[in-house]
């Protein structure tokens, strides 16, 4: 993580003098780190092998989306883990990273993606990774709360585009957004079932450890359909993410620079 926000610095720094440069540098480092658009297509791509009843392949997919074990699983276990993932990674991958490039610049982006893809790689405990994997599980837990709650009230606002009610929204994040075990998973995904009209949560295997996840809200189970859906409304959130990043940074990064004599 050092050196990625070591990496950034330098970049901002050599940049700064020359606007274009500048522009330049911030463009490449969010186009690398912000991952909306293959969210959005390893979702699309998933209702289309189950929609074509190709479970075996949408199981080997699987993992580009999230980290649970595919064996096994049917239509609607496929169907709700590519939901739950697109509500989670809202966040992690698209509003998470803009918050945090808008108050912190090219360093604060790739310190961000460092963070985050340390949890991924070693942030589920096992003998080998215990404590270094806690350590980075919780430092991404920090890194995301922010970004997390923001995302849940941007789905708040963007629940109509879906037939959703912003009301009913409110309230099922409200009630269940902590029960989910993860302090910011949860209420991205108690957000979106409740805009969406949906039931979330159950059993989850990772590896051969099953987690038993509390249900997130009173809808219905989740069906193929529902994935386009749950993109619609993912693509609406990180737009308005988008806009509370530039309005952040226009506040954060518009303080006149001191000028050399």
């Amino acid at each position: 993580m050092a050196g990625a926000t070591a990496l950034g610095a330098l970049l901002a720094r050599a940049s700064q003098r020359h606007p274009l440069a500048e522009a330049a540098v911030t463009a490449l480092a969010t186009w690398v780190v912000v991952g909306g658009t293959s969210l959005h297509r390893e979702a699309r791509n998933m209702a289309d092998l189950l929609e074509q009843g190709r479970f075996a392949t949408a199981r080997a997919r699987l993992g580009n989306l999230c980290a649970r074990n595919p064996d096994g699983l049917d239509e609607k276990a496929l169907t709700r883990a590519t939901v739950e993932s697109v509500a989670e990674n809202t966040s992690d991958a698209v509003v998470a990273p803009l918050l945090w490039g808008a108050v912190a610049g090219v360093p604060g982006l790739l310190a961000y993606r460092a963070v985050n893809t340390l949890d991924a790689m070693v942030g589920y405990r096992n003998e080998r990774y215990e404590r270094f994997g806690w350590a980075a599980a919780k430092l991404d837990d920090l890194a995301n709360w922010l970004p997390a709650r923001v995302t849940a009230l941007l789905t708040v606002a963007a629940a109509p585009l879906v037939g959703g009610s912003r009301a009913e929204t409110w309230r099922v994040l409200r009630r269940d957004g902590a029960r989910h075990p993860s302090p910011n998973a949860g209420r991205c995904e108690a957000a979106a079932a409740g805009a969406l009209g949906l039931r979330l949560g159950g059993a989850n295997r990772y590896g051969t450890h099953v987690e038993h996840r509390p249900e997130l809200g009173d809808g219905r189970p989740p069906e193929v359909l529902d994935i386009r859906r749950a993109v619609l409304l993912s693509r609406a959130v990180c737009l308005l993410g988008g806009g509370v990043a530039a309005g952040l940074a226009l506040l954060a990064g518009r303080r006149p620079r001191s000028r050399r004599a």
